[in-house]
C-alpha cells in the first residue's frame, strides 16, 4: 500500500447512541489498516486509552465515557506525529462537526468531510432546506424545537401539511435512532417524546412509500445504486446491523434513466452541501419511479453489513481499497 508511512490513528467508539455501530465499523476499518502505522483512540475514554486492542471493540466499555474526554483527547499527546485521524464514529460528536473541529483547532487532518458540512449532513432539517434550494425531491417536512412543541397544535399541521400515515423523528440522529412512523393522532406524542430523547429538535416528515435505494459518492463520481429490501416493514436499526434482516441488490434492478437520475442527484446532494471524499445518500423511490431524497451520510457504516463497501465492490473496489482511497483522498 502507498501509505506505508504514515501514521493514522482510528477514532471509535464515542458517547452517541450509536457507539456500539462505530465499533463494528471500526473493527473492519480497523482490519484494512493493518497494513499502515495506525493506534485506536476511543475519544470518549480521554487520555486513559486501552493497551488491549480487543478491549476497544468490547460492548462492556474500558473506562467511563464522557464527551469532555473529546477535548482532553485531542489535547493530548496521543496524537503526536499522527499524520491521519480515520473517523470511524457515527451519530453526535462524530457526524456533526464537533470532533472535526476539535481536530482543526490541533491542526490535524482527518477522513471525510469538514466541519460545516459534516454538521449540515447531521442536521437534517437545514440539509432539506437545501435540498430544496437546489431542486431536489424530498419529502414535506417541518421541524420544532422541543421547547415549542403544542401537540394539538403539531396534529393539526400533520393534518394539513403532510397528512398521515407520516415519521416523527429526532433532528440530528442517524441509524433510525428515536424514529417512529406514526399512522393517526394517537400515536403523536410518544413519538414526539422518543425524538426527544435523542434531540432538542424533532422533525415531521412525509412517508414515502416505496422502495429503499442508496448512492455511495467517492471522489466525486456516483457508485452503483443499490437496492435494500428488509424485513420489517422500515429498514430500521435492526435491519441495518443484523447479518440477515435485509436484502441487497446492486446494481440496483430499475430503469437505467432512474439508475442514472439517482446517480446525478446523489452527486448534487452530496455537493450541495460541500461534501468531500466520500457519503452515502438515501432515497425513496415509489412505484411510479418518482425518487425523494432523504439524507446525506458524511461517516456512513462500515460493517460487514454496511451499503458503502457493497457499492464499491459493485464497481470492481475492494474494501481494503476502499480504505486506501478514503485515506489517500483525506490526506
Amino acid at each position: 500500500m502507498s501509505q506505508k508511512k504514515k501514521r493514522i490513528a482510528l477514532f471509535l467508539g464515542g458517547t452517541s447512541p450509536e457507539k456500539e455501530v462505530s465499533k463494528s465499523s471500526a473493527k473492519s476499518i480497523y482490519a484494512a489498516l493493518k497494513n499502515l502505522g495506525y493506534n485506536l483512540i476511543n475519544p470518549a475514554y480521554g487520555e486513559n486509552q486501552p493497551e488491549n486492542a480487543d478491549a476497544f471493540f468490547a460492548k462492556e466499555e474500558f473506562t467511563e465515557i464522557s464527551n469532555r474526554n473529546y477535548v482532553k483527547t485531542v489535547n493530548s499527546n496521543l496524537l503526536d506525529n499522527v499524520d491521519l485521524v480515520f473517523l470511524g464514529l457515527h451519530g453526535k460528536w462524530g457526524e456533526d462537526g464537533t470532533i472535526q473541529s476539535l481536530l482543526e483547532l490541533r491542526g490535524l487532518k482527518y477522513s471525510g468531510s469538514k466541519v460545516l458540512s459534516s454538521a449540515m449532513s447531521m442536521d437534517k432539517d437545514m440539509s432539506k432546506i437545501l435540498f430544496k434550494h437546489y431542486g431536489i425531491p424530498t419529502p414535506k417536512w417541518f421541524s420544532v424545537v422541543g421547547s415549542e412543541i403544542d401537540k394539538i397544535a403539531i396534529a393539526k399541521r400533520i393534518e394539513e401539511e403532510i397528512s398521515f400515515p407520516c415519521v416523527i423523528k429526532p433532528n440530528d440522529q442517524g441509524s433510525t435512532v428515536g424514529l417512529t412512523i406514526c399512522e393517526d393522532k394517537d400515536s403523536i406524542v410518544p413519538a414526539i417524546e422518543l425524538a426527544l430523547k435523542y434531540s432538542n429538535k424533532a422533525m415531521f416528515e412525509e412517508f414515502i412509500s416505496g422502495r429503499e435505494m442508496t448512492v455511495a459518492i467517492l471522489d466525486d463520481k456516483s457508485l452503483p445504486v443499490l437496492e435494500v429490501r428488509p424485513k420489517h416493514s422500515v429498514y430500521d436499526y435492526e435491519c441495518k446491523y443484523t447479518t440477515g434482516m435485509s436484502e441487497y441488490f446492486v446494481p440496483a434492478e430499475i430503469p437505467e434513466k432512474v439508475f442514472k437520475n439517482l446517480q446525478e442527484q446523489a452527486l448534487l446532494a452530496h455537493k450541495c452541501l460541500e461534501c468531500e471524499v466520500y457519503s452515502r445518500v438515501d432515497f425513496m423511490l415509489t412505484e411510479n419511479n418518482e425518487y425523494f431524497c432523504l439524507e446525506v451520510n458524511t461517516l456512513p457504516g462500515m460493517t460487514s453489513t454496511s451499503l458503502v463497501p457493497k457499492m464499491a465492490k459493485a464497481a470492481g473496489i475492494s474494501f481494503e481499497e476502499l480504505v486506501e482511497k478514503i485515506v489517500e483522498l483525506s490526506l
